[in-house]
């Protein structure tokens, strides 16, 4: 039986790597936003009961997998920030609201081009969060971390 699968085991996954398998992410243009402040302020101001609602012409075609991924914001043509996606909402008009929680996460700068809609990726090619970032420049000895190559 080594080295061999029984029937029917094959399409078994571990419980633990469940969350991370179909989620998928977004990215939006912060329209009118010329940097991490503005967009933070932004948010502050259209957030209600800490959600906060995007409006979009179209429901994305892989919506089930995009609800617990982020939804990443391009700022100048640089990746900034990221929300959680709680939801997608029908509106009477005919568009959709995209739900999501209203705690804005700084992420490590990262190039984007322009984009035409919203685009959607995998988990691994997100960008790296801010603040993980920052905890790994800490624990860096001051001669690396301080030295003109580091970023």
């Amino acid at each position: 039986m080594k080295g061999q699968l029984r029937k029917g085991l094959a399409f078994f996954v571990r419980a633990s790597h469940l969350p991370f398998m179909s989620q998928l992410h977004m990215t939006r243009v912060a329209v009118g936003c010329s940097d991490y402040p503005a967009l933070e302020a932004r948010i502050a101001t259209y957030a209600k009961d800490g959600e906060i609602r995007f409006t979009t012409r179209f429901k994305p075609k892989r919506a089930d997998e995009l609800i617990g991924g982020r939804l990443h914001f391009i700022v100048k043509h640089m990746l900034v920030a990221r929300v959680q996606i709680l939801r997608f909402d029908d509106r009477s008009d005919g568009r959709v609201d995209i739900v999501c929680v209203a705690d804005l996460e700084r992420v490590h700068p990262q190039p984007k081009r322009r984009i035409r809609g919203g685009a959607i990726w995998p988990m691994p090619t997100r960008p790296r969060d801010w603040r993980m970032e920052a905890a790994s420049a800490s624990c860096r000895p001051n001669s690396i971390a301080n030295s003109p190559g580091s970023a």
